[in-house]
C-alpha cells in the first residue's frame, strides 16, 4: 500500500493520535543515547556468529594402531563403514596385508597400507546406500 495516499489506513483522521507505543526503541540512536548504551540488553552492533551446521561433520576416526590390533585374529579384509568409522588416519604401523573398505582415509594411512602390501578400497556414499 505504500505509494497510495493512505497507505491503507483510510480516510485523514482515523489513525491520529494513537499515541506512542512503549515497546519501540525510538530515539536509542539520537536523544536516549545514553540510556541505550547504559542498557543491560545489548541493543547496537552484531552478536556473535552461527557458523552453518552443515560445516559441523561428524567424523568417527580410528588409527593404523588399532586396526592392527582388530586384525590380530586373522581377518584379511575389514569393511570399516559397517563398524561405524568415517575415516581412516595414519597414526601407527601396520604389519600385515589387509583389504581395508572405509569412506575416507589420509594420505598416510594409504602409504602405509599399500606399503604394507594391503589394498584400500575407497567407498562413496552412493555405493554405501545400495
Amino acid at each position: 500500500m505504500r505509494g497510495s495516499r493512505t497507505q491503507g489506513y483510510g480516510r485523514v483522521g482515523q489513525h491520529r493520535d494513537a499515541g506512542s507505543k512503549g515497546y519501540r526503541k525510538v530515539g536509542m540512536h539520537k536523544h536516549r543515547w545514553s540510556i541505550a548504551s547504559n542498557m543491560e540488553e545489548p541493543y547496537f552492533g552484531k552478536h556473535g556468529f552461527r557458523s552453518p551446521q552443515a560445516l559441523h561433520r561428524k567424523e568417527k576416526t580410528i588409527n593404523l594402531k588399532q586396526l592392527d590390533q582388530l586384525a590380530n585374529n586373522g581377518q584379511t579384509s575389514i569393511n570399516l563403514s559397517e563398524m561405524g568409522y568415517t575415516k581412516l588416519l595414519g597414526t601407527g604401523k601396520i604389519t600385515k596385508p589387509l583389504i581395508i573398505t572405509v569412506p575416507s582415509a589420509s594420505k598416510s594411512a594409504t602409504e602405509k597400507i599399500q606399503a604394507a602390501g594391503g589394498k584400500l578400497i575407497i567407498e562413496t556414499k552412493q555405493e554405501a546406500e545400495a
